[in-house]
């Protein structure tokens, strides 16, 4: 029997289920012929462990007048309820066996399987989160479609969860448990009760239609039942398949046997069995495919992303446990086409379903055709924005590389998935590393023929894996990314740290048929070799990819420790053989000059390597002598640092042999500057150089060493000041004095805090000043690099002798404080050399990339200045005008300096960029020649500026009250300013800025809206009244009606307010100041009615709009005369509040404010320049918060949004969405 449709009972039963208690159809009833149905519905429904059995001696009392079937088998059930042993509950549990659960459950369905399955129904809608209860009438009278639709209408959608996504202890265990009971289930029915056309029928067709149905706890709970259910008849099949191939071998075996030995009843049993186990598959095979067909071909699509993650991963089960069925391109295709869904977690499902079929080599042949159709979707996987996603596409194209070999992968999409191992995520990186090293880097046949060098030396047979990882990273053309290179291949072939290799490679001669390595791959193999060093003697992946540093367990320090002995006490004395081949060679000596940096330094002296010390500072002497390349002098300094540890025993040589290198650095200093500075003559190209030469030797050593015993102070101070005195020197002799005396100033710094003597403080006291003297001077120096490097020192210096230097009180003389003319240099700086437009489109782009690089470095610099409250805020007001301008280059850097500076104080910023903003409107004055055109792009693009600072405040009107309240204060001031007094009717001309000032009125408070706006009346009170229509003062009235926007609005008066208006009962409110004050309950209800756009929640529960639409028809009650008063009073307050200056201003007040604070109460504002606080603001209504805020504290946090809606969403239920 097909699943289409639940069998039914037969007629008699039905009849007498309907029946209601009482009836006389009841009582005419043949009870001998209902007497076993009456001891099954008398007998408890428990389950679980002491589940109570049917036995013999069961009594049974029968049924009378006033009782029926449903009346029994209900009271039984709410028995079964109050007992808590339902399966619902055993299973949630977790704590009994589920085979034993089964096999109770399977002796009670046999006894009565009615009974039993109403249970296991009651079980997958309790799953679901449903409270409601299956009746034995409901059971017996509908279609399962009726009892779903009966089951959603009770549904409790009050919240969104449901036991499969509810979190917490006692829900932990039961997803697993729930699939693990619907397996176990089909395990233990699968030789009798799956085949009686009554079970299986039933519940399937329960499932698929809950499958079908809108709320999602049903859909979610049945399909992942269903696929479940799918799996366990997958294995059902697959135990049929093997016994029928028993049977069918061993029918085989005894019909090939003589006639005399063969037994006919044998015979006749194995051909009974071989057709019924066939049934019996075909049975099974129906049942999946009417699943299939029901469930996973509608729920593969469905709208929520985790059913279609079951279904993906349930197919790829099915496909590898039963290939003859399901591994078809008729199944295949839907895992192809889900390869494109929009949710990483589906996209995910669909590779690992994948990934077991092609690691399968008997599978393999099955997929070629979904290989070819699907295979650059696959590979376009690896690119996949999911980074767990990509990782799995990657692994599934090195299966299938390994199964298909170079047949199926082209070589562009090789080249996709090599790209993938220089990936800033190290999963990825190391997936394409193991898909590198299948492809490329595999070792030859063991019969081939051993290289040898030509002394005759046995090369590595990792020589020729080298060479190839060479060759890619040269073709890959990313020399800056080696040590990304490596660490992708670091854990998956042992050729990364095989030393000897690589050093054969560099220092022997190339044996018979070998080809030697040109310069470029020297140099590669070098990087390579030095990146590999690096994360051998560290344990850590290159900056920029990971987690951060992460702690590295025992046994991998342990490890680290090895391989770092390791390399140590190969590059002891390979290093300098090294040094000595390549010493000529800049690139290739910096970088090796890295290595010592990652040595065990005890090794020198425990395995007596003296002599190879001897040699490697020999060379380290003679590089620093012979190159003048700022990398390599740099990496020399660094490594004397390392050598020079007093940690170690080597330390007390390789000091010796550092100053005795610095004497000669400076002996040739002193001498080229006698040579440059000499009387009478102008220096050539030589002395230049050595001057040049002497002084990038002595900044790189003075970067990394204390250079303050050799007297360099006089010598640089000359240089310094003849740069500022414009007296033409180079370039490079400018900058690296004053940057080798920056470094000197740091040294004697951390040489004071060690030993504090205050007539050496006094001394670098003297130092400072005179060095920050020449760098002021400096940077109006007409040659850029001069004044680039001037600007970039101050700045250093300002941060390092910054206020807090002074909380030691010995370091206080030498805080220095910038004055204001370099404050002003520094921000005209900034302009002149940062925010340029580049109009040159012939400049190279990479070009033009450095040099944005320099710009940014600036702007930072400057930056870091306002951030640490070095300079004022008001100084970077001409930087934050120019945020717009060049959002995409530097409106990071602004936005995080405004950020900052809003931490130091709201206010400060608030006013500088009002101030910003006033200014860029004098430049647009100057431009229009004091005639604003307010449609003209220039003047939009101001008001855009200033949208853009109003979005920066966030949604916390409270927080930014004060700051916003200056805003207006000095916007007003300023638009207002220059008013003629011989023509007070006259516009001012900065009265076109008061539209620009709109766009902060949104972050204005209800309350201080009005206090504002009292504020702009009486600074214009002596301005007569105007004409509506004039276009002088049509910016004055935007703004005005910003403020008083939604404040006047005509609210009808009812019964009910007018009663508590005039009877209201006063209570006490809290003021600002903390005093009570007296508010009527008139107030209160004024005060609960927000204005559009303060707050009010956009999407409100159904709760709030009801009652909303109840105070609408009660405010319908009130008379015509009331409307009509209410509708003058507020026109009348509207109106006359400001074109009336003559009548009053007390009056005026008055009528604003009626009921509310005296005005003579209200402070006055005056332009003082002093920073305004918000008492200067205060409201009438300053004493309660804004009614938004004081409605949003009452709702639970969970349901609000940040800009105080509420979520009205329910996760629960999908009524309404389409595709289901």
């Amino acid at each position: 029997m097909m699943p289409g449709v639940r069998p039914r009972r037969a007629a008699h039963d039905a009849v007498q289920s309907m029946a209601e208690p009482g009836s006389e159809l009841s009582m005419d009833n043949d009870h001998d012929n209902d007497s076993d149905e009456e001891m099954a519905v008398v007998r408890p429904l428990t389950s679980g462990r002491g589940r109570k059995k049917k036995t013999d001696g069961t009594t049974v009392s029968r049924r009378g007048r006033g009782g029926g079937r449903g009346r029994g088998r209900v009271a039984a059930h709410v028995e079964e309820e109050e007992g808590g042993g339902s399966l619902f509950e055993i299973v949630k549990a977790g704590r009994a066996s589920l085979q034993t659960v089964v096999d109770d459950w399977i002796e009670n369905y046999k006894s009565d399987r009615d009974s039993s399955l109403l249970e296991l129904i009651q079980f997958f809608i309790q799953c679901s989160g449903c409270k409601g209860k299956i009746t034995p009438f409901m059971y017996s009278n509908m279609e399962h479609a009726e009892i779903i639709r009966k089951m959603t209408e009770e549904f409790d959608e009050d919240s969104g969860d449901y036991p499969l996504i509810m979190t917490g202890p006692s829900w932990k265990k039961f997803k697993p448990n729930y699939c693990e009971f619907v397996q176990v289930l089909v395990r233990q029915c699968q030789y009798s009760i799956i085949y009686d056309q009554y079970m299986m029928d039933n519940v399937i067709s329960l499932l698929t239609g809950l499958t079908d149905s809108q709320v999602r706890a049903f859909r979610h709970t049945s399909t992942l039942a269903a696929m479940k259910l799918m799996t366990a008849l997958v294995d059902v099949a697959l135990n049929l398949s093997i016994n029928l191939d028993n049977t069918q071998r061993q029918y085989e075996a005894e019909r090939q046997k003589t006639k005399n030995k063969q037994a006919t009843e044998r015979l006749n049993l194995l051909l009974v069995k071989r057709q019924e186990l066939e049934e019996n598959q075909a049975e099974i095979r129906n049942m999946l495919t009417y699943i299939f067909k029901g469930v996973f071909v509608h729920r593969y699509r469905d709208t929520q992303a985790e059913i279609r993650s079951i279904c993906m991963k349930e197919i790829g089960v099915w496909m590898k446990k039963y290939p003859n069925m399901f591994l078809d391109d008729g199944y295949l295709k839907y895992v192809g086409w889900t390869l494109y869904d929009k949710v990483g977690d589906v996209r995910l499902g669909c590779l690992k379903a994948l990934y077991p079929l092609y690691d399968t080599s008997d599978l393999c042949h099955k997929l070629e055709y979904f290989t070819n159709r699907f295979k650059d979707r696959i590979v376009e996987m690896t690119l996949d924005k999911e980074t767990e996603v990509a990782v799995q596409g990657v692994k599934l194209v090195i299966s299938i590389l390994n199964s298909f070999g170079d047949a199926v992968l082209s070589d562009k999409d090789c080249e996709n998935v090599y790209e993938l191992v220089y990936s800033s995520h190290r999963q990825v990186a190391q997936a394409a590393g193991e898909f590198l090293n299948a492809k490329l880097f595999r070792h030859e046949d063991d019969d081939a023929t051993v290289a040898k060098t030509a002394k005759g030396k046995k090369r590595s047979p990792n020589t020729p894996l080298i060479r190839d990882l060479v060759q890619f990273f040269i073709e890959s053309e990313l020399h800056e990314h080696g040590a990304y290179l490596v660490d992708s291949l670091w854990d998956i072939n042992p050729m990364m740290k095989d030393w000897e290799c690589m050093t054969d490679l560099l220092l022997e001669e190339p044996g018979k048929n070998e080809e030697a390595l040109d310069d470029k791959q020297e140099t590669s193999l070098i990087e390579i070799m030095v990146c590999c060093v690096k994360q051998a003697a560290t344990g850590e992946s290159p900056v920029g990819r990971g987690h951060g540093k992460q702690k590295l367990t025992a046994k991998e320090k342990q490890s680290v420790q090895d391989d770092k002995t390791k390399l140590t006490e190969h590059f002891i004395s390979a290093l300098p053989q090294l040094l000595l081949k390549y010493l000529m060679d800049p690139e290739k000596v910096s970088n090796l000059l890295q290595i010592p940096q990652y040595f065990d330094l005890e090794i020198y002296t425990s395995s007596r390597q003296e002599k190879n010390l001897e040699s490697l500072l020999r060379y380290l002497h003679e590089i620093v002598e012979k190159h003048t390349d700022q990398e390599v002098l740099e990496s020399c300094s660094k490594c004397f640092e390392c050598l020079c540890d007093e940690a170690y025993a080597i330390s007390g040589k390789c000091d010796v042999a550092r100053k005795t290198l610095i004497d000669s650095l400076v002996v040739k200093f002193k001498e080229a500057m006698q040579d440059f500075f000499a009387e009478g003559e102008q220096p050539d190209e030589d002395e230049v150089y050595a001057l040049i030469a002497a002084l990038k030797r002595l900044y790189a050593f003075s970067c990394c060493h204390d250079l303050s015993s050799w007297d360099l102070w006089d010598d640089m101070f000359h240089i310094v000041r003849l740069a500022s005195e414009n007296v033409e020197l180079a370039d490079e002799i400018v900058s690296k004095a004053q940057t080798t005396i920056h470094m000197l100033l740091l040294w004697n710094l951390r040489l004071i805090e060690e030993n504090s003597n205050p007539d050496y403080v006094q001394t670098i006291k003297k130092h400072q000043m005179t060095f920050m003297r020449y760098l002021h001077q400096l940077l109006y120096h007409s040659r850029d690099r001069i004044s680039e490097d001037a600007y970039v020192t101050i700045c250093d210096s300002l941060i390092i002798f910054s206020k807090n230097l002074g909380e030691k009180e010995m370091l206080r003389p030498l805080v220095f404080e910038p004055e204001k003319s370099l404050q002003n240099q520094l921000s005209s700086f900034l302009m002149d050399k940062v925010f340029l437009e580049d109009d040159d489109d012939d400049v190279d782009e990479n070009i033009k990339i450095e040099e944005l690089h320099k710009r940014r470095n600036f702007l930072a610099c400057f930056c870091k200045l306002i951030v640490y409250n070095v300079l004022n805020i008001k100084v970077a007001a001409p930087m934050f005008k120019h945020y717009m301008k060049f959002y995409n280059d530097y409106g990071d850097i602004i936005k995080a300096t405004m950020s900052k500076a809003r931490e130091i104080n709201k206010v400060h910023t608030a006013k500088t960029l009002i101030m910003s903003l006033t200014q860029l409107f004098k430049e647009l004055q100057d431009e229009q020649r004091g005639m604003i055109d307010r449609s003209s792009d220039a003047f939009q693009s101001i008001k855009e500026l200033a949208r853009r600072f109003s979005l920066s405040f966030g949604l916390d009107q409270v927080k930014n009250r004060e700051a916003v309240a200056a805003m207006h204060r000095d916007g007003i001031l300023f638009s207002i300013n220059n008013v003629d007094p011989n023509d007070l009717s006259k516009a001012p001309p900065n009265i076109s800025f008061l539209e620009v000032l709109c766009e902060f009125t949104n972050k204005l408070m209800k309350q201080d809206k009005k206090t504002v706006l009292n504020y702009l009346d009486k600074q214009l009170a002596g301005v007569p009244p105007i004409s509506r229509n004039s276009e002088d003062w049509q910016a004055l009235l935007t703004y005005r009606n910003s403020l008083v926007q939604g404040e006047h609005e005509i609210h009808p008066i009812t019964l009910k307010q007018a009663a508590q208006k005039r009877y209201g009962k006063k209570r006490n409110v809290t003021n600002i100041d903390g005093t009570l004050a007296e508010e009527s309950s008139n107030q209160s209800w004024d005060t609960a009615t927000p204005a559009p756009g303060l707050g009010m929640p956009q999407h409100q529960s159904t709760a709030v709009k009801r009652r909303r639409m109840d105070e609408e028809s009660a405010s319908e009650q009130g008379s015509e005369a009331d409307f009509t008063e209410s509708s003058n009073a507020g026109y009348q307050h509207a109106q006359a509040a400001w074109m009336n200056q003559n009548k009053g201003h007390d009056r005026r007040v008055e009528v604003g404010y009626q009921g509310q604070r005296h005005p003579q109460e209200m402070p006055q504002l005056e332009p003082e320049t002093s920073e305004p606080s918000i008492s200067e603001y205060e409201s009438p209504q300053l004493s309660a918060p804004p009614p938004h805020y004081r409605n949003m504290r009452h709702l639970p946090q969970q349901m609000m949004y940040d800009d105080g809606s509420q979520s009205i969403d329910d996760a629960s239920s999908d009524y309404g969405q389409q595709g289901y």
